[in-house]
């Protein structure tokens, strides 16, 4: 590695000065790449049971419609269906995690009247209504993790690169620059000192 730096010692103490910076700014961001790692790892976890309670939800709910149209017939069930009065409403509002934006979802059903059922309607098609509800909360709350996710991993992706750059570029480079300028001006001092010396002796032997 060429180092075209001048051998001064301002520039040493200016070296000295960045390397110290990149070796902060290697801890401070490995130590979030850490942090960051054991997050997505963590909400790793939370989405797999999260889809398994979207899986059993709408699972559940299909069978309860299933029944109830055996029960019913399809026309009367989807006739019911269109007759239900449910409004969604979704808030969605963002905080900062170490860098990344992570989003959260706030899931309100609101449901207007008439609330029971008409006579003759059959058990299962209520019990479907109450499982789809259940299915769509948890599918916001599902939504609202693997979006975090993947916000989480992208912010994981650019540390790990400023992690390995300068862990690999600037340190080693700066460590390297450090290096040579310590060796020029260190060479330079014996020169010096040999030149002193050999002037004394000059001089001590001018006097004798």
């Amino acid at each position: 590695m060429a180092i075209k730096i001048p051998a001064t010692k301002t520039n040493l103490l200016k070296t000295k000065g960045i390397l110290s910076l990149c070796k902060e700014g290697y801890q401070l961001l490995d130590e979030k790449r850490r942090i960051l790692l054991m997050e997505i790892s963590s909400i790793t976890k939370v989405i797999d049971e999260l889809q398994e309670n979207v899986n059993i939800s709408l699972s559940d709910a299909y069978a309860a419609v299933e029944e109830a149209f055996i029960a019913m017939g399809k026309s009367r069930v989807r006739n019911l269906a269109a007759g239900i009065d449910t409004e969604i409403e979704i808030n969605i509002t963002e905080k900062k995690m170490m860098g990344a934006s992570i989003p959260s979802i706030s899931l309100n059903l609101k449901e207007n009247p008439p609330f029971c059922s008409p006579l003759g309607v059959h058990p299962a098609f209520d019990r479907a209504s109450v499982l789809l509800k259940e299915a769509i909360k948890h599918i916001a709350e599902l939504a609202e993790k693997k979006i975090a996710l993947q916000r989480l991993e992208k912010e994981f992706q650019r540390t790990t690169k400023k992690v390995n750059a300068l862990e690999k570029i600037h340190i080693p480079y700066y460590n390297e620059v450090l290096k040579t300028i310590t060796d020029r001006l260190d060479e330079e001092s014996r020169e010096a000192f040999s030149t002193l010396k050999e002037i004394k002796k000059k001089l001590a032997l001018r006097e004798s």
